[in-house]
């Protein structure tokens, strides 16, 4: 048999278990991917914490993970485009990605030049950066204000907001302002005064992205002059600010992957570093996450 991550219950990281699963079959439409390596979200551990209920609920012995990579092993019917044995990336929208074998509704193809931890680790954060981007509105001459420039989901926001004539201000830790410099930001450093740093290059600005999900939010609502043009994607309270909380969805952003993994390819995008770990060691991958430990894209190799 197969052996996934598999969620025992709602809890802390102990309760996710390598075990035995049905081998998983691909319906009509659908692919069935043998895992190489598994991307770990940040939106992860709140699944497995029970905080996300609402939005992702889970069944019995549930398998999360929202990004893989790997070869495609079976095909579903109906599917064109794709054979048994190409190397693929997917976001998983219904999860599933930790595990030896994942089923994907949507693909994208792995070119030879991208290695596959680049490829496991670019689906949820180009998706999300991609559709927030989207929902924004941002273009060239504006000024955009990303929490979390120099994590996963800002960097590649960063980048390609910068590559539209985009003015990004980019909001990260001390040890990562040179990072986000040289992605093209105004590298702004959190902390308190944070606001009064960045009215020191501009009076406001156009919009916010948020994809850090720390204390400076309600700040940056006001530098934004409202909640208007604002979204989170890591604050999931922030409707007690008027800011939209957006998650994943089918039409949020379906050409991201494709998009993404052509410029990746082309040496045009840059990825945060990830930190690889055995798929056996999930549980340790969110005690990183965590406790803020993680100074990486966590991604995880199956055996």
């Amino acid at each position: 048999m197969p052996r996934s991550v598999v969620l025992t219950r709602y809890g802390p990281p102990e309760v996710l278990v390598w075990s035995d699963v049905p081998m998983p079959e691909p319906g009509p439409g659908q692919v069935r991917i043998k895992v190489h390596v598994a991307g770990v979200s940040p939106t992860d551990p709140k699944i497995r914490r029970g905080d996300l209920t609402a939005v992702f609920p889970q069944p019995a012995r549930a398998v999360l993970g929202f990004e893989a990579a790997g070869v495609v092993d079976r095909l579903g019917t109906g599917v064109t485009g794709v054979r048994e044995g190409d190397e693929v990336a997917s976001l998983l929208l219904d999860l599933g990605g930790y595990g030896e074998y994942a089923i994907a509704s949507s693909w994208t193809p792995k070119p030879a030049s991208v290695g596959w931890s680049d490829a496991a680790s670019l689906p949820s954060s180009a998706e999300a950066a991609i559709g927030t981007l989207k929902l924004l509105g941002v273009s060239r001459g504006e000024i955009l204000l990303i929490l979390g420039a120099a994590g996963s989901v800002g960097m590649i926001a960063t980048q390609l907001a910068v590559a539209r004539g985009v003015t990004v201000i980019g909001v990260a830790a001390p040890r990562d302002l040179e990072l986000v410099r040289d992605l093209g930001a105004v590298p702004i450093s959190y902390g308190p005064g944070m606001a009064d740093r960045v009215r020191e290059v501009t009076a406001s600005v156009d919009a916010v992205l948020d994809a850090a999900g720390k204390a400076e939010l309600a700040e940056a609502v006001r530098l934004a002059g409202g909640p208007s043009r604002v979204v989170t994607l890591a604050d999931e309270h922030a409707s007690q600010l008027g800011v939209a909380f957006s998650v994943a969805t089918p039409d949020r952003a379906p050409e991201a992957l494709d998009q993404a993994m052509q410029l990746l390819a082309a040496g045009s995008l840059r990825l945060r570093r990830h930190r690889q770990l055995p798929m056996t060691d999930a549980a340790e991958a969110h005690r990183l996450l965590e406790t803020g430990r993680a100074d990486a894209k966590l991604v995880l190799e199956a055996p």
